[in-house]
């Protein structure tokens, strides 16, 4: 926790205790992805009395699901959407500085098996690399046959014509997401997450003037107004346009996007490979995450969305495929530690495309005739711009008065630069030596989560004192991640977590149990099964 601001509280009743001293809120934010953490933190800056409420936990859909990479957006350069890469070439500069325990300079290679692809990519990316300024991280450089190999030792030599080599961010997109909802409760906002907006308040001249909310974990109902009402809630802001005028026009059509995560074996050293066209043109990523490999990604239009989207046969088909053509040792589905899919919630394209490639990934910000704001569309690496711009709008709208966005320059919680990344504990940035002094006072929380993995106790602990986490899954999912990289591994772990939870927030076995049954049911959507399993994404009511 940041040094000079000791007292803050990250409990749940100190933040409970919030809701019922304010009257009325400045704004009120529905949703704890990275679009509601950036627009809270941004409207924090400002000096406005902030609430965000979240269904489940912060980053729980899209916003831990990402191909982990802080980019511009070399595709988006191809398609000739300049200002949209420069925009978010800009924020990734931005990024790096305000939270680099979290978010790197990672160096990409383009193998080239065309004796154009040399000279056609590096002119590209030197372009990409002017338009990031005086933020570039790196100059794009063109490699030999032999130093591409050299560097990347499991990629297939024959036909090989070179490689370009170019950079770009990588970050943990969940735990960026827990520091940015920390750094907005030190800043003085309220956010509590397992928290589920019900309705919208309306005054008598049916405007927006709060929302219903309950607390899902003691089932009290609370009406909370606000001058200004936010709709940040991803691929689900069509069901909050419900509240507000039932039969409202949909604005988002998900796209599916499936990440393969392998050992660290399919992709010695430390270049990421990015493969610019595959057979659809899709783009595909084998990035070094967390001394393993994520493997991905997929851009498959859907109609349906769930908070736990599962990977279709043939996107899956689609990676192995593609990464074989590639890769001397090729991946098959039981080298899989985990596999994870996240729906992109796109701006609802005007014509019946169904290319969603081709739907811009720029944010779209849209006021009802009741004055619900609503953000939808971007990305991570831009979610700081969408919060000042969504901000904006609101003061525009006259619903809050005029003031500077304070967010460009803003450490994020935990900020420290951070150049050995042996230890895994890196990520807690600042507070790292709180957590060892943890350890310290308890020796037995210094002990390993599963022996074969790195996480330890203290973590479980650490994550329910100040990280806000409150089950299992908040834990093994978001904190320390690890159902992201070892499946099989975060099961092992669930009893564990479940008994160290139940001890810190004061719950009893059978909440244990109930715990570790849930987690259960949800780490099976990470197993990659040996053999193809019929899969079908269903609409949740």
């Amino acid at each position: 926790m940041r040094n000079d601001k000791p007292t803050v509280s990250f409990r749940r009743e100190a933040l409970l205790q919030q809701l019922e001293s304010q009257p009325v809120w400045d704004l009120i934010v529905i949703g704890g992805g990275a679009t509601g953490l950036g627009v809270a933190l941004d409207a924090i800056s400002r000096g406005f009395k902030t609430l965000l409420l979240e269904q489940v936990d912060y980053a729980k859909g899209t916003s831990s699901r990402s191909t982990k990479l802080v980019h511009g957006g070399v595709r988006y350069l191809a398609q000739g959407d300049i200002a949209l890469v420069r925009e978010a070439l800009y924020e990734r500069g931005l990024l790096l500085k305000n939270a680099p325990h979290l978010v790197k300079n990672q160096d990409f290679i383009i193998p080239n098996y065309e004796w154009w692809g040399g000279p056609f990519y590096t002119i590209g990316l030197t372009m990409y690399d002017l338009l990031a300024g005086k933020l570039s991280l790196g100059s794009s450089v063109h490699l030999s046959k032999k130093e591409t190999l050299k560097r990347l030792s499991n990629i297939k030599a024959e036909g090989l014509k070179g490689g370009v080599l170019y950079h770009d961010g990588q970050f943990d997109d969940a735990r960026l997401a827990v520091n940015l909802a920390q750094t907005a409760i030190e800043e003085g906002g309220t956010l509590l997450n397992h928290f589920d907006v019900r309705g919208l308040l309306k005054d008598a001249q049916g405007k927006i003037s709060g929302v219903i909310a309950a607390d899902q974990e003691t089932g009290s109902t609370y009406e909370l107004p606000a001058k200004a009402v936010v709709n940040a809630t991803g691929i689900f802001v069509d069901e909050i346009l419900q509240m507000d005028k039932p039969g409202a026009k949909k604005l988002v059509r998900p796209s599916q996007g499936v990440h393969i995560v392998l050992d660290k074996s399919f992709l010695p050293g430390d270049d990421a490979i990015m493969i610019p066209k595959t057979d659809d043109g899709r783009v595909l990523f084998a990035v070094p995450w967390h001394n393993r490999v994520v493997l991905g990604t997929t851009d498959t239009p859907l109609n349906e969305h769930s908070q736990e989207p599962k990977a279709l046969e043939e996107e899956i088909d689609f990676i192995l495929r593609t990464a074989a053509r590639y890769l001397t040792r090729a991946p098959k589905r039981s080298d899989a530690l985990s596999i994870f899919a996240g729906l992109r919630p796109l701006a609802a394209p005007q014509g019946d495309s169904a290319k969603t490639k081709e739907i811009s990934r720029s944010h779209k910000i849209l006021v009802s005739e009741a004055g619900l704001i609503t953000i939808t569309g971007g990305k991570w690496t831009t979610y700081r711009r969408m919060g000042q711009d969504t901000v904006d709008k609101a003061i525009a709208l006259g619903k809050l008065p005029a003031a500077e966005s304070q967010t460009a320059h803003m450490p994020i919680h935990g900020a420290q630069e951070t150049t050995d990344r042996s230890n895994h504990l890196y990520v807690y940035g600042t507070d790292q030596p709180a957590l060892q002094q943890l350890m310290a006072a308890q020796p037995e929380l210094a002990e390993k989560l599963d022996t074969s993995l790195e996480f330890l106790k203290a973590e479980v602990v650490w994550a329910a004192r100040y990280e806000m986490a409150r089950t299992v899954e908040d834990v093994l999912a978001r904190r320390v991640r690890v159902l992201f990289l070892d499946a099989q591994a975060a099961i092992r772990m669930a009893p564990e977590v479940a008994s160290l939870l139940a001890q810190e927030l004061g719950y009893d076995a059978q909440w244990q149990e109930e715990q570790v049954a849930a987690f259960h049911a949800v780490a099976q959507n990470y197993l990659l099964q040996a053999q193809p399993q019929p899969v079908r994404i269903k609409e949740e009511a």
